[in-house]
């Protein structure tokens, strides 16, 4: 295999389906674009099984690392994995480590990445504001004046 995925119009996989799926003998991937609407992926199941592993292992192993003491290094390393922390207060960072390596081992045990992706880009939007000295202080800075008053929000139904 030597590319990650290759992109491909989805009508291509319609019409040609045996030979648009040989080419995952050369990708790991086939980004199969559709026109007003998102992009599937196509990959073999044993491609995505080994991802999976793989996921599983580097995120059993930072626990564990966090687990042991080494947490310290793995902080350390940080900057390298994820420049934009740099721009994160210290304490933040501590915050989105600990959260970092939860919300890992949650998504793991539930056999899905998104909560890890949203956590990253929660995270990344946070370190955005912290670069930007004139966002950061339009975001962080007291409203002018009495804002009004606050509706009741509605109640909730249990059951």
């Amino acid at each position: 295999m030597t590319a990650v995925y290759e992109e491909v119009p989805f009508s291509e996989l319609l019409h040609h389906p045996a030979a648009t799926t040989r080419r995952l003998d050369e990708v790991r991937a086939l980004r199969l674009r559709r026109r007003g609407t998102g992009d599937l992926a196509l990959m073999r199941v044993d491609q995505l099984e080994q991802d999976a592993v793989v996921v599983d292992f580097a995120t059993r192993m930072l626990a564990g690392l966090v687990h042991t003491g080494n947490a310290a290094a793995l902080r350390q390393a940080l900057p390298d994995a994820l420049p934009w922390t740099t721009f994160l207060p210290p304490e933040d960072v501590d915050t989105f480590f600990t959260e970092l390596i939860g919300t890992a081992r949650g998504a793991m045990a539930l056999n899905t990445l998104a909560p890890i992706a949203i956590l990253l880009a929660q995270w990344r939007h946070s370190a955005e504001i912290h670069a930007d000295p004139a966002l950061h202080a339009l975001l962080t800075r007291e409203p002018d004046g009495d804002l009004g008053p606050v509706s009741r929000p509605p109640a909730v139904e249990t059951e």
